[in-house]
């Protein structure tokens, strides 16, 4: 397999679908372990199907932008279950304004049971009828009617907005935008290599944010960072030539090969064939994940964002004796990996 063939089949991987993520954010999929019996009731709620009228009912409150206010009648790890006409809705923890995104587990689900038999101010955020789905939000219903109506007309694809951080899982971050919620998926949260949000941002941080898409019928709203941010890749044919000798960070030990960090937002890969001369049964045996490492740059397509790199094609003076505690010296630490 080719330098070409490997890295295209590794980039033509992308996220998942706008529409599919944002609903697992919303509801909470996330969660470690699956549902229990209670949570699939609360959670899913396949025949919340209620009567026509309850759909229009939901329709208008969500078109109007209007709040309502619901009794309480059950939680579960991912948020509130609410009374909402002949209807079940769910109001995702993170939606809700008393409760702290850095709880703990115990601390959310005590925190949760209190608002059991009270009254909540919410807003729509999302109705499917089809499905069942109706969810609603306490965090949305603190701005003013017609507030989330106005931002979604006014925003445009390629501007600038400030936003406050709502909440992060491990797929994205929520950015409140002053009434309606816009989600950075975790591919547009930088250049580089990301292995989990909190690494990049923090609940409660504001942060300017560049607009991607709008689903106005929808009420959805995809954002970015690493557009706000210079592409390594941009001006790379510029700063690197094949043959230059560069250090970098391994980020990644795949079956095919090894990624190097060279700057931020910038990863070459070593294929398997760049290792050596001699045969090995796994990159891992010869790099690690966090290991500088000096490598020889082989091959440059910027447009294409692919950078290979090589190992075997140092000169004698770039190689350096390898550490003695090295992993592939210890038969011990190998069969761990």
């Amino acid at each position: 397999m080719s330098f070409e063939d490997t890295v295209g089949s590794v980039s033509d991987v992308g996220p998942p679908p706008m529409d599919e993520s944002w609903w697992s954010a919303v509801m909470k999929e996330d969660s470690e372990g699956p549902p229990s019996k209670k949570e699939r009731y609360f959670g899913e709620r396949n025949d919340n199907q209620g009567k026509p009228e309850d759909w229009i009912w939901a329709r208008e409150l969500y078109e109007k932008d209007d709040t309502v206010n619901l009794r309480v009648i059950g939680y579960n790890r991912g948020g509130l279950l609410v009374e909402a006409q002949n209807l079940r809705g769910f109001v995702p923890v993170s939606h809700l304004v008393s409760v702290e995104p850095n709880s703990t587990d115990e601390e959310k689900a005590h925190k949760l049971g209190e608002f059991v038999g009270s009254d909540l101010c919410l807003k729509v955020i999302e109705y499917d009828q089809e499905r069942g789905r109706l969810v609603f939000s306490e965090r949305a219903a603190q701005a003013e009617p017609g507030r989330r109506m106005e931002l979604l007309d006014s925003l445009v694809p390629g501007e600038k907005i400030r936003g406050i951080v709502t909440n992060i899982t491990r797929f994205g971050v929520f950015v409140d935008l002053g009434g309606v919620e816009g989600l950075i998926h975790v591919s547009e949260l930088s250049w580089g290599r990301v292995r989990h949000p909190e690494d990049v941002i923090s609940c409660g941080q504001e942060t300017d944010v560049y607009v991607l898409s709008v689903e106005k019928d929808q009420g959805r709203i995809a954002l970015s960072l690493k557009e706000l941010m210079p592409d390594p890749w941009a001006d790379l044919e510029d700063r690197y030539q094949v043959g230059d000798t560069v250090e970098g960070a391994v980020t990644n030990v795949v079956k095919f090969g090894a990624f190097v960090g060279i700057e931020d937002g910038l990863e070459g890969l070593i294929h398997v064939s760049e290792f050596g001369e001699d045969s090995i049964l796994h990159p891992r045996n010869v790099v690690r994940e966090g290991e500088k490492v000096r490598v020889r740059v082989i091959h440059i397509d910027a447009a294409g964002r692919r950078l290979g790199l090589s190992l075997r094609q140092l000169s004698q003076s770039d190689v350096e004796v390898p550490d003695s505690t090295y992993p592939s010296e210890q038969p011990e630490a190998l069969s761990s990996l």
